[in-house]
Order: C-alpha cells, then structure tokens, then sequence
C-alpha cells in the first residue's frame, strides 16, 4: 500500500516557500542598494527557489499515489513532472544571469559596487536561512520520500553555494576595492545554477519515460527462490524503487490446477513486495509445459 504523504510535503513547502520569499526580499533589497550584479543574479536565483516552491505545491496537490479510474497506475508521476518544471526554472536562471554578465563586461564604465558592513552581515543571515532549508526541506524529503522535496532542496543547496561566492566577492569589493569580483563571479554563479538544474532533470526524467527501475536478473533471482517456480521470463520493470514501482512478468509453475498456481504467484508477488516495496506486480502464468530461457527483452543491436 503507497502512502499518501501529500499533507506533509505542502506543509514543509509552505513553511520553505516563506523563508524562501523573506531571503529574496532581502537579497533584492540589498542587490539593488550597492548594486551588486552577482548579487541581483543571487536574488533572481531566489525567485526561482520562491516558484519552484509554488510549483510543488501545485503538484502535490495533483500527485496522489492512490489510483483511481482516469489514472490507474496513481499520479505520481506529477511530481516528476514538477521537478522538471524546476530544472526549467533554473535553465531560465541561468541565461538571465549570463545575459547580465556579458552586459556589464561589454560595458565597463557601469556603476560601482558600494557595500557596507551592516549590508554584508544580512547576507551572512541570508545565508543561514538558506542552508536551514536546504538541511530541513532535504531531511523531511527523505523521510517521506518525496521527490519533489529533495529535488528542492538540490536547487536550494546550490543557493548556499552561490550565495557563499557572492558574499566573498562582495568582501573582497569591501575590503580592498576589487570591483571586477562582481561580474567575474557572475560566470561561476550561472554555471552552479546549471549544474543544479541538469541534476533535478538527470533523476526525475527516468521515470516519465518509464526507463527500468530494477534489474530483471534482480527480479529472477528473488522469483526462482519461491518453490513450485519452473522459470520465468520477460521481466519488465518502471517507476522508482522506495516511491513505487511496477513489475511485469511471465511466470512458469509446475503447479497443475488453478488454485495451487495461483498461490505460487502471490508467493512470488510477497516475496518482490519485501525487497521493493511499494510495488505494483503484475504476472502472467504459464502452463508447466512452456519454456524460455530468456530473461528480458532482446538487448538492443
């Protein structure tokens, strides 16, 4: 049985989607007073965090692991969908932050960066907020098993990141006047934004295009341990395993009437719920007559 964990993810999004809003008030705020490039690429950045927040809620509200008529197979692959959806985000990010590099290198008598220390110790808070949330919405992900959660809180770990680059170059803006910091750190702030988004993308495609969760030589081995089990064949596997998953099979007994045949496949089904749970199977008997050898499906040429 899959567990409905809907009510928890939006309680940890809402409390992340107002930390969120708070840290790019003040990221704005102050990117906009000294006039800081990297800085207001930090803020734009944390608009995404705000979205993509929003995003989540929207699709864990449509994400129920419960099948119904319309979506026998459950919903959760909307929260696939909806990590996706952040790695748009940061995509978007990332070009509005090289846009805004190239801008000012291509014009270099543009305003200078003017920091002050109360300025810098706001960020140094900004900062602690950002890696609370990443900690936080990260821990409750795991623990619930939610994809979008953790996808979240990729996005937001990259945040820190950034913003511990920005917070350095602002220092060094402070300190000893070093006014190119800000654009040059520009560059690497767009490339963490990129990296966080191809990694949101990399984990959540997989299960929209069905690719296989689990070996078919894993499912053998567990299905042949089952007495009264002949063989069985083209195993097919999708879904995530420890979110839910979907196994396929054509199962070969040497049980001769329906009943005892029948018992032998819940066996089968049993033992693949204890290694994989939650997981859908789905089998198809074969008399103890036929035969095959082969496993899975014919690797590709």
């Amino acid at each position: 049985m899959v567990v409905d964990n809907r009510s928890q993810v939006r309680k940890v999004l809402l409390i992340t989607l107002l930390l969120n809003l708070f840290v790019m008030v003040l990221k704005a705020g102050i990117g906009w007073l000294t006039g800081s490039l990297s800085l207001i690429a930090d803020a734009l950045h944390s608009v995404t965090d705000s979205a993509n927040n929003i995003l989540g809620l929207v699709a864990s509200r449509f994400s129920s692991p419960e099948p119904d008529r319309d979506h026998p197979y459950g919903h959760q692959k909307f929260e696939a969908v909806g990590a996706l959806g952040i790695a748009a985000f940061l995509g978007i990010a990332c070009f509005e932050i090289l846009q805004g590099a190239i801008e000012n290198l291509l014009k270099p008598n543009h305003a200078p960066v003017k920091i002050s220390s109360q300025e810098l110790w706001l960020l140094l808070i900004v900062l602690g907020i950002n890696i609370f949330v990443a900690f936080y919405e990260r821990r409750e992900g795991l623990r619930i098993g939610s994809a979008i959660l953790i996808a979240d809180a990729k996005h937001t770990m990259s945040d820190i990141w950034v913003t511990i680059s920005v917070i350095g170059g602002l220092i060094g803006i402070w300190a000893w006047g070093l006014q190119w910091l800000d654009v040059v750190l520009a560059f690497p702030v767009a490339l963490l934004v990129f990296f966080s988004g191809w990694s949101v993308l990399k984990e959540n495609l997989p299960s929209l295009v069905d690719e296989m969760a689990i070996a078919p030589e894993a499912i053998h081995t567990i299905a042949m341990q089952v007495p009264g089990v002949i063989n069985c064949h083209d195993i097919a596997s999708r879904g995530v395993v420890g979110r839910q998953s979907f196994i396929e099979m054509h199962l070969i007994v040497s049980a001769t009437d329906v009943e005892t045949a029948h018992q032998v496949t819940e066996a089968v089904e049993a033992k693949l719920a204890e290694r994989f749970s939650p997981v859908r199977v789905l089998i198809h008997l074969e008399p103890p007559s036929y035969t095959s050898e082969q496993i899975t499906y014919e690797p590709k040429a």
